[in-house]
């Protein structure tokens, strides 16, 4: 390899490995979050305001599950219906539309009870 070639391998590796200039020269980056536990003084208020929200929020989504495991238990009895009255030969369209709504509401119920 040639000299010429080198010192173009030498700048571009240096200009990989060093920061953009755009970063760099951006004076507005996002504030860096405080590690749990600093010492930064919080407003009683402004605290109290997000503990009742989050407490509302959690009656929310407790209502949302309820509401749901409401719904999926009657279209459940609705799929046995359905399925009782058909026979070995004959599974109804309408059987497979109930399962597949089953499904989609139980995903939603599992997933607000993983939310926290």
């Amino acid at each position: 390899m040639g000299t010429r070639t080198i010192l173009a391998l030498m700048f571009a590796a240096t200009l990989i490995a060093s920061p953009s200039r755009a970063a760099a020269q951006n004076p507005r980056l996002p504030p860096t979050p405080l590690p749990p536990g600093s010492a930064e003084p919080e407003d009683p208020s402004r605290a109290k305001l997000e503990r009742d929200m989050a407490k509302k929020a959690n009656r929310e989504r407790q209502e949302a599950i309820r509401r749901d495991t409401d719904k999926l238990l009657k279209l459940a009895t609705e799929l046995k219906d359905y399925v009782d009255k058909s026979n070995e030969n004959v599974l109804s369209f309408d059987v497979v539309k109930k399962a597949e709504e089953i499904e989609k509401l139980a995903h939603s119920v599992k997933e607000r009870m993983k939310a926290n």
